[in-house]
């Protein structure tokens, strides 16, 4: 028990140490980015750090996995280079045993990024999208969920000038979002609202939305009702695209992990597909154990005792297994995402074969 605390702690100290530098290097590359990107708006330096530390955090979490792979291998190298990892292995420790340590280490640490880190995030990365919309005006579009309605916001423009905004409510739409059913468009100008108009359904082309079965209140009259104009068609401009709708919900990772759940039982019910949400849902819940499969991978290739040159090619196989198996794991999620595989194949298939071919070179070794 007290090798296993041992190696543990070695395992984080490491992690820790890796997980500061590389913060460190993304803050000054997203720094150095938000220079570039708002040299126009004299947003200073203190502007520029802050965007930063709000944007390094979504970049932080999603390399995570790389810097396991690369905290295992500083850890079983700094093993074998004193000669520890020798004198563990003549006590009669098995190399399972020595790698159970660090990977319950590993899967501690992954319940914890998911936890906390996670909804961490989250909120950062709504505090940052908020930040750039102040700076940047270039978009005025929202969309968010209700408890049984769907709601959106577009801007209203006259001769490029921005003359007011038209919030829509619709009680569900249509998978790809171009449909919106039982929709009611409340348009406001500088002075107020103006106009509600109603309509059955309401489908987005290019550059309009084209409304079924309309009844238009003008409400400038003292009575609307009175003077409702009704149509069985009317176009209403808009510079909404059906793309826009469905990035206006957020990433699924702005979605804090407690709160997916909710989130999708919201999309499906206002009719919107799922699938990206469902499939990141279960890559958080996979996580811890990517983690733990990054460090048996180092484990496979740079626990036992290596010298020369011989631990250049045992450090590049490693971390290019990790590498490899991080980027199997994103294409599972694109997969997962396109509902050619199901969530829980996408994000638990890659720790899991990773894992096990890692485990089987292992036992190889400890057989020879």
């Amino acid at each position: 028990m007290i090798l296993a605390f041992y190696v543990a702690r070695r395992f984080l100290r490491s992690f820790l140490l890796i997980a500061g530098v590389f913060l460190l290097i993304l803050f000054l590359i997203d720094m150095i980015e938000m220079i570039r990107r708002f040299s126009s708006r004299d947003i200073g330096m203190g502007g520029a750090a802050r965007l930063a530390a709000l944007n390094i955090a979504g970049s932080f979490y999603s390399i995570l996995p790389l810097m396991t792979v690369l905290s295992a291998i500083a850890l079983f190298l700094g093993l074998a280079r004193t000669s520890e990892m020798v004198a563990i292995r003549a006590s009669g420790r098995s190399a399972l045993r020595v790698v159970a340590a660090p990977v319950a280490a590993a899967v501690l640490l992954g319940a914890l990024t998911v936890a906390l880190l996670n909804p961490l995030v989250a909120a950062t990365g709504q505090i940052y999208d908020q930040a750039v919309a102040e700076i940047d005006r270039a978009g005025r579009q929202t969309v968010s969920l209700g408890a049984s309605a769907v709601w959106l916001r577009q801007a209203v423009q006259e001769d490029g000038e921005e003359a007011g905004q038209i919030v829509i409510r619709a009680s569900r739409a249509s998978p790809d979002a171009v449909t919106l059913y039982d929709a009611t468009f409340l348009v406001f100008t500088q002075d107020g609202p103006v106009r509600r108009i109603e309509a059955r359904e309401a489908r987005l082309t290019p550059g309009a939305w084209d409304l079924r079965d309309v009844a238009d209140y003008p409400l400038e009259h003292a009575n609307p009702q009175a003077n409702v104009a009704r149509h069985d068609s009317l176009r209403l401009a808009s510079d909404l695209t059906a793309q826009r709708i469905r990035e206006g919900f957020g990433r699924p990772e702005a979605v804090p992990v407690w709160q997916l759940p909710t989130f999708i039982a919201g999309l499906e019910r206002a009719g919107f597909s799922a699938a990206r949400h469902k499939v990141w849902f279960q890559m958080e819940l996979a996580r811890p154990f990517l983690m733990a499969a990054m460090v048996v991978i180092a484990a496979a290739f740079t626990m036992q005792h290596v010298r020369g040159r011989n631990t250049g090619a045992a450090v590049l196989l490693a971390f290019g297994a990790g590498i490899a198996l991080f980027f199997l794991r994103n294409l599972a999620q694109v997969l997962g995402d396109n509902g050619q595989i199901t969530p829980a194949m996408a994000a638990w298939t890659p720790p899991l074969v990773g894992a096990l071919l890692a485990l089987a070179l292992i036992l190889r070794r400890e057989d020879g």
